[in-house]
């Protein structure tokens, strides 16, 4: 009975899609847990860049 259960938990078949969706299932945790920080900095680095386009479009 003890060696089945030890092949049971050697055995990785099956195991890579169930570790995919826990890694997904992590990220998004992460994701959710900074989502304002993450909007903040994203928000902040769009308007630079769009700021940037516009005063480069304006020189012309």
């Amino acid at each position: 009975m003890m060696s089945k259960f030890i092949m049971y938990l050697k055995d990785e078949e099956g195991q890579t899609s169930t570790e995919y969706i826990l890694l997904v299932a992590v990220v998004a945790a992460v994701i959710f847990k900074f989502r304002d920080i993450l909007d903040d900095k994203l928000t902040g680095l769009v308007e630079k860049v769009f700021g940037t386009a516009e005063s480069k479009l304006g020189d012309f």
